[in-house]
């Protein structure tokens, strides 16, 4: 750097020369020092297209949107014309900053400059629309585009995938006349963060099967989520020991991904090994992950004392956090300690409480029997309660047999989840623990009445590195004949043995 201005101080001193110039800029932008590199563009009497494209490029790098488009306001008054690489540049900008207005013009001075047919262009148009989920904007370039290249493909899928539409994203994926690991990662990716879990774990299979592509750190980050939540702790394993090997376990968000994937799963001392492991790398989500963990596994003591620890090393708290802490303290029945964490928040860390948050603290007053606490805090929340909401303080409210607050706390949940029959068994349960039957016909009456009706349950079983899915009295799998026989023959054997049981009970006495 010190070179760079000694040079720059030559160059300031004999006269600015147009290419000496333009080469210190470069150099300075490489190096990355951005506004040396403006401020001495602003001395330039010629100013070219070359050199725009190149402060556009670094300010879009480090994610100053606003810069790219005043840059391109410049380069416009200064009469000199953008070209094709300006807009590739620029469109990322607008999609940063969520401006469609900026976007639009952009589109407009693309068609008029005469790049409307560049293919690379054209895409970062199309990822524009996409990323600022306008897909009817984005699917009309892309069907009107006369060449389309992978990552022009790429990035409409993922444009579906990011507003939900799974359906559509899969259509294009089969289209595709060539696919690389982006397009089986958006695949992936769309399909765990829309919560179809086992359709992301079939795609990434799919992926091994069929396609000489291997996992990079997304695509490793995105499947294994799937497996935690699945339960699918073989395969999540086997996710892991290719991705150490292939040094992905180095990349933080992969290591998080496998603690997260060990802490689902309930493999709690494993996850300890992997947060441990992890060291000087962890961020707020490696720490949230061990808290969060601990807390859901009723260890709440080991959750707080992480929580300490975390503030000892100097990583501040966030939303996620105090969710953690707050369970454990409801896992713990320290009601005293939540009642501190969460008054904290605001006090001391600038958080203000979010629904959750709430929902935790009716959850943690409600189990510990503060039935009024927790009702009277739901009635002073800054916010609506929703059904999360009001459903912890009814299951608090059937754990404690309080009829009162369990009719307060199931009318909004009526109201907010018509189509859930759970709200009303538990009520029902209530009125049945008090011996209140004119209650329980008159939820059967409304449950008959409205329709309402219990969800079939459902289980996921992992075998031979494959997810399979039951229905109670399931017959729709391939193989439904062995499953039978084979639970037939136990019942059997379990039969006798009951009866072996009750035959040596017998010669016993």
């Amino acid at each position: 750097m010190n070179q760079l201005k000694q040079s720059l101080a030559s160059t300031l001193k004999n006269g600015l020369q147009q290419h000496q110039t333009q080469l210190l800029i470069i150099q300075f932008l490489r190096f990355p020092n951005i506004p040396y590199a403006h401020n001495l563009f602003d001395l330039l009497p010629n100013k070219t297209v070359f050199l725009y494209n190149k402060l556009i490029q670094a300010y879009s790098s480090v994610n100053q949107s606003h810069q790219c488009l005043t840059l391109y306001s410049q380069m416009c008054f200064n009469n000199c014309s953008p070209n094709q690489h300006s807009f590739i540049f620029l469109f990322p900008a607008c999609a940063s900053l969520s401006s469609l207005s900026h976007g639009q013009i952009l589109h407009t001075h693309l068609l008029k400059s005469g790049f409307g047919l560049d293919c690379y262009a054209l895409t970062a148009l199309l990822d524009m629309y996409a990323k600022l989920r306008v897909l009817k904007f984005a699917r009309q370039v892309f069907d009107e585009m006369r060449v389309r290249n992978m990552p022009t493909w790429n990035a409409l899928i993922s444009g579906y995938s990011r507003c939900g539409d799974m359906k559509e994203a899969l259509e294009l994926f089969k289209s595709m006349p060539e696919k690389n690991v982006v397009s089986w990662t958006s695949m992936i990716s769309g399909y765990s963060q829309n919560g179809q879990f086992s359709s992301a774990l079939d795609m990434f299979l799919r992926m091994e099967k069929e396609s000489r592509v291997k996992p990079n750190r997304v695509t490793i980050a995105s499947v294994l989520p799937a497996c935690a939540n699945l339960g699918a702790l073989e395969i999540g394993e086997r996710i892991e020991a290719s991705a150490r090997e292939n040094g992905l376990f180095e990349d933080l968000y992969v290591s998080n991904t496998i603690l997260e994937m060990h802490a689902r799963c309930g493999k709690i001392e494993v996850a300890k090994r992997v947060f441990d492991e992890i060291g000087k790398r962890r961020n707020s989500c490696s720490w949230n992950s061990m808290i969060m963990a601990l807390a859901l596994h009723g260890k709440s003591i080991e959750a707080l004392e992480h929580y300490e620890q975390m503030l000892h090393e100097g990583t501040a708290p966030d939303n996620v956090t105090f969710v953690g802490v707050l369970l454990a303290c409801t896992h713990g029945g320290l009601v005293t300690k939540g009642r501190e964490l969460f008054e904290s928040m605001a006090k001391n860390y600038n958080i203000n409480p979010k629904l959750e948050h709430y929902g935790c603290m009716v959850d943690l007053l409600g189990r510990a029997g503060a039935l009024q606490e927790a009702y009277d805090l739901i009635k002073t929340m800054p916010m609506k309660p929703d059904a999360v909401v009001w459903g912890a303080l009814l299951g608090a409210c059937s754990f404690h047999k309080n009829v009162e607050l369990a009719e307060k706390a199931a009318q909004p949940l009526f109201r907010l989840e018509p189509w859930n029959a759970g709200n009303c068994v538990i009520l029902s349960n209530i009125y049945a623990s008090r011996g209140q039957w004119d209650g329980v016909a008159k939820l059967r009456k409304m449950m008959k009445g409205g329709q309402i009706t219990k969800a079939a349950g459902y289980s996921f079983i992992e075998e031979g590195g494959e997810m399979h899915k039951f229905l109670v009295e399931d017959k729709s799998h391939p193989r439904c004949d062995e499953i039978y026989e084979t639970l037939h023959r136990i019942s059997i054997v379990m039969k006798l043995q009951n009866k072996l049981i009750d035959f040596q009970s017998e010669l016993t006495v």
